[in-house]
């Protein structure tokens, strides 16, 4: 189910005021793509959904501050996830490497390995980079954002993010070999 633009100002209007209902339609507007993004971060289903859950509960906190000239009602939300997401992984067991490293290592992984798989299994190959190492991956990778971004949101320096995302690659490809070989 997906909102339409004339009813999520009705929505955010209900919330702004607590109405539980409003508060409900919100989160089953938007809880497939926020469920989807905190899977990416997060290790399994029931931390992804403590995620999700307390990210939506800053939503509804906040949303008084949720200011439509300024972007989507969409955008604001998966902003306060990414940053629920973050505050997960490092307040959990992730301490941030301070290795550095001056360059990205160029991308040895083929589009073909990736072809063959579904969104599912990258998803599982993903999970089991450390948690600092994924968060990275998943804010270079899926979400965009550049080293200088990803360094100022994780609290370390560009080098330690690019550390991170070419250790990221290493080990993805290490799992990639391993698998190769065991179906050959």
């Amino acid at each position: 189910m997906t909102y339409q633009e004339d009813k999520i100002e009705d929505i955010i209007s209900g919330c702004k005021i607590g109405n539980r209902k409003a508060q409900e339609k919100l989160y089953r507007n938007f809880y497939r793509s926020m469920m989807s993004l905190c899977l990416r971060y997060t290790k399994n289903e029931a931390d992804a959904m403590e995620v999700l859950n307390s990210g939506f509960y800053k939503v509804y906190r906040n949303i008084n501050k949720y200011d439509s000239s300024k972007g989507a009602i969409s955008t604001w939300i998966r902003t306060i996830i990414i940053n629920t997401c973050l505050t997960f992984i490092t307040g959990r067991d992730a301490k941030p490497s301070h290795q550095v490293i001056t360059e990205d290592t160029p991308n040895q992984l083929t589009p073909d390995i990736f072809q063959k798989m579904s969104a599912e299994d990258i998803l599982k190959l993903v999970r089991e980079l450390p948690p600092a190492t994924q968060a990275v991956f998943n804010l270079y990778v899926m979400d965009g954002f550049n080293h200088r971004e990803i360094g100022e949101m994780l609290k370390i320096s560009e080098g330690t993010s690019k550390w991170h995302l070419s250790e990221a690659r290493k080990q993805l490809q290490q799992i990639l070999k391993t698998m190769e070989s065991r179906n050959e």
